[in-house]
């Protein structure tokens, strides 16, 4: 799609003086071609504020030069437009994808966004090995093998796998730990594997539990399980009665996986279901995955969308941005209808590669079904309101104690790890009025040389200095509007750029560097606060440090300090986990790999032939001369990087 998009026009430089609003979008319509495409509306610090798609580019932007007729949120857009870029397509539904695909990757303020986007888990029966394995799989499958799903989670795929084990005993061992054993392992002792690895079962057999796999996976669940009774009864009947009772567990171990499913559709093969539900200006889209006839799970999205959309048009933009790398199936069944429907399935149609059909349902079980997800997704958006309530209250109370002079948005813990300077790592984590947000969660190589234990105040120091050279580098001096500066709309919940509060792991002497740096920086108008161990370590006596105040401690019992609490043990996690990582990465460098001419086929010998990197620092020249591939020259070389004073 991309190959045959053109691009027509270029942002235009914003100057110290910018223009923006209705006038400079007048400018670009001139030029403005009435073909398909797409649109993005930039501010004048260059950030997408807008991307739109349209039947004809310039009847469409033109829309935006008219006064009056607009929402507020399409009124604020066009005021704070500075610059415009478009891109023709050949079709209205290349153009629908084309915006899909930017708006999921440049977040623009104004649309609708879908958050929390990970990949989906499948499960993956592997047949690059003369006995296939069943594993759980993300990313590319570029992997030869049969691909089930998608799964809503990694929990539903390994329940599944975990009774599919139970059923067919395939294995889910790797090749190398296969090709080792000399005896079965635990999972065969306990009825999990049928062991091909040391012959407890043929291969031949191991194909037939492998075909009956495939065929439960592909929807024929029935005709597998009665496949299994017919064999269960004829193993009766033949009084081995050991035999019938491996079926009958078989049998069991597949009717839980349709039990355990909860929803499981009569008449439909594949389908993915869309229920949306909105309330207090923040909506929750829950979708079931229907595939094979069975139900592969569920997951609760939270899109962010200005309370001026309505649900059709969440829908429409929440379903074409879900499908941007996500395989379509061949019915989608919605609660809602959705703008445009018949342009959004030629798009999905199109990018699937067969007909994809938007359907909703008014009667029978496919209503009973988007009903259903419907009402999970009224359950999960009453539970995630009343999450933000108590979020709430927990922030106000950190806005009274640290007295800040708004709610804060974005909080930002900091914390060091290691180990007598060696491997030293910062950590930052965030957290705002969703709770921890992952996302903007940051490490820090500790660049600072240190001698001895190590400098924990230079550490902290570096951390911060680094953090804030680049939010100004990249966001300008804080103004003092926090909403502006991070991008937020009214009632948004997403943590913006710039902290609100600063909290970090220590007490006067630590504070003291922090407020250094900053100082440094010129960086104004965010709260710092230190947080030291109480009287003997215990947990509930920390003391808090704040610039130009005596340390104080808060009530045991207070949910501000809970809270605190938790967000400290996070930051000391994070550390923790990046510390371990690096050191873990630390370790497992070899010194052969500094030497210049020590290739992979070359260290494989030397370590061969001498057993480990540190025996090869001992060798003689002539020893190792008489490695394969060693030449004189290079033996020399290899002596010289371990001994300073030559041979």
């Amino acid at each position: 799609m991309n190959d045959e998009a053109q691009q027509t026009n270029g942002i235009e430089p914003a100057s110290s003086a910018v223009e923006r609003g209705p006038d400079v979008i007048k400018r670009f319509v001139k030029t403005l071609p009435g073909k398909p495409g797409v649109y993005r509306m930039y501010d004048a610090k260059g950030d997408v504020l807008y991307v739109g798609k349209a039947r004809n580019l310039k009847n469409r932007v033109s829309n935006y030069t008219r006064i009056g007729g607009h929402t507020n949120r399409i009124v604020a857009m066009i005021a704070n437009t500075a610059s415009m870029e478009f891109v023709t397509t050949r079709t209205e539904p290349e153009a629908l994808l084309l915006e899909a695909n930017l708006i999921k990757r440049l977040k623009p303020r104004y649309n609708v966004i879908l958050r929390d986007d990970k990949s989906f888990p499948y499960i993956l029966i592997a047949k690059d090995h003369e006995a296939a394995q069943i594993t759980k799989h993300r990313g590319a499958r570029n992997r030869k093998g049969s691909y089930y799903g998608p799964f809503a989670s990694a929990g539903s795929v390994n329940a599944t796998i975990n009774s599919l084990q139970k059923a067919f005993l395939l294995r889910s061992c790797s090749d190398s730990y296969y090709e080792n054993r000399t005896r079965p392992c635990l999972l065969f002792q306990i009825k999990r594997c049928a062991a091909p690895c040391t012959g407890e079962i043929s291969l031949e057999d191991y194909n037939e539990l492998l075909s009956q796999a495939e065929a439960f996976l592909s929807g024929k669940s029935d005709a597998v399980k009665k496949q299994l009774a017919q064999q269960m009864e004829q193993a009766s009947e033949d009084l081995d009665f050991e035999r019938a009772a491996v079926y009958r567990d078989r049998i069991s171990a597949l009717s839980h996986v349709t039990a355990s499913q909860g929803i499981n559709p009569q008449g439909i093969e594949e389908a993915d279901i869309f229920g949306l539900a909105q309330q207090g200006g923040q909506t929750c889209i829950q979708v079931f995955f229907i595939h094979a006839g069975q139900n592969w799970g569920a997951r609760a999205y939270f899109p962010r969308a200005d309370k001026s959309f309505e649900p059709q048009d969440v829908m429409a933009a929440f379903i074409a941005q879900f499908y941007d790398d996500k395989p379509v199936p061949r019915l989608l069944l919605l609660s809602d209808d959705v703008a445009e429907a018949e342009l959004l399935a030629d798009a999905l149609s199109s990018k699937a590669g067969r007909k994809v059909e938007l359907a909703v349902p008014q009667r029978g079980e496919k209503r009973e079904l988007v009903d259903r997800a419907r009402t999970n997704a009224r359950e999960a958006l009453g539970r995630r309101l009343a999450d933000t309530s108590s979020q709430r209250k927990l922030l106000e109370g950190v806005q009274t104690v640290f007295g800040l002079d708004r709610l804060p948005r974005r909080i930002e813990v900091y914390d060091n790890s290691h180990i007598q300077g060696a491997n030293a790592v910062g950590a930052m984590i965030v957290a705002g009025q969703e709770g921890f947000a992952k996302a903007h969660y940051r490490k820090f190589n500790i660049k600072t040389q240190m001698e001895g234990g190590g400098d924990d105040f230079a550490m902290m120091r570096e951390v911060l200095t680094r953090r804030f050279s680049r939010l100004l580098k990249e966001y300008g001096e804080r103004t003092g509007d926090a909403d502006a500066e991070a991008g937020a709309d009214d009632g948004d919940t997403s943590v913006g750029s710039w902290p609100d509060l600063l909290l970090i792991d220590g007490g006067k002497g630590q504070l003291s560097a922090v407020l250094e740096a900053m100082d440094e920086l010129g960086v104004k108008g965010v709260a710092v606060a230190g947080i030291s161990k109480g009287p003997d370590r215990d947990a509930g006596r920390e003391q808090f440090h704040v610039k130009d105040k005596p340390p104080f401690m808060l009530e045991q019992r207070d949910p501000v300090l809970y809270y605190v609490q938790r967000l400290r043990d996070e930051a000391h996690r994070f550390a923790i986990g990046t510390h371990r990582a690096k050191r873990s990465r630390a370790m497992a460098v070899n010194p052969l790999d500094e030497i210049e001419g020590i290739g992979p086929g070359r260290k494989k010998a030397l370590l061969k032939a001498f057993g480990s990197a540190r025996a090869v620092s001992r060798a003689s020249v002539s020893d190792l001369e008489s490695v394969e591939g060693i030449s004189k020259s290079l033996a020399t070389a290899i002596y010289g990087h371990f001994h300073e004073g030559g041979h």
